[in-house]
């Protein structure tokens, strides 16, 4: 009788965690769904990146007076690209640690 009510009290505790793991993947599929919908551009000797906060290209404008050095463009394109994914990265890390936050106590920890 004493083992049974150990094993009931261990199933409620897995049970209550496998709640708090579906809350957690809802709300990451949530935030998914936002950095989708967030455009950051970064600009780098007129050339401008423009991505998702998922990093997906969404577009490149390269401004009029910008110089037709394909040299200099190439690194205007990679600098200004580097740039975007960094400021999404930022971004999409701060979503995440607002979901994140409610873990610390999960599993244990």
């Amino acid at each position: 009788m004493r083992y049974s009510l150990i094993f009931k009290i261990n199933t409620m505790g897995f049970m209550d965690k496998a709640k708090d793991l579906y809350k957690l993947q809802k709300q990451a599929k949530q935030i998914k769904g936002e950095l989708k919908n967030i455009h950051i551009e970064a600009e780098t000797d007129g050339v401008t990146i423009v991505v998702d906060g998922e990093q997906h290209f969404i577009d490149v404008k390269i401004g009029e007076n910008t110089p037709l050095d394909k040299g200099k463009i190439s690194k205007a394109f990679v600098d200004a690209a580097n740039k975007a994914i960094k400021k999404s990265q930022l971004i999409g890390a701060e979503k995440m640690k607002e979901v994140m936050g409610g873990v610390g106590g999960m599993f244990g920890q």
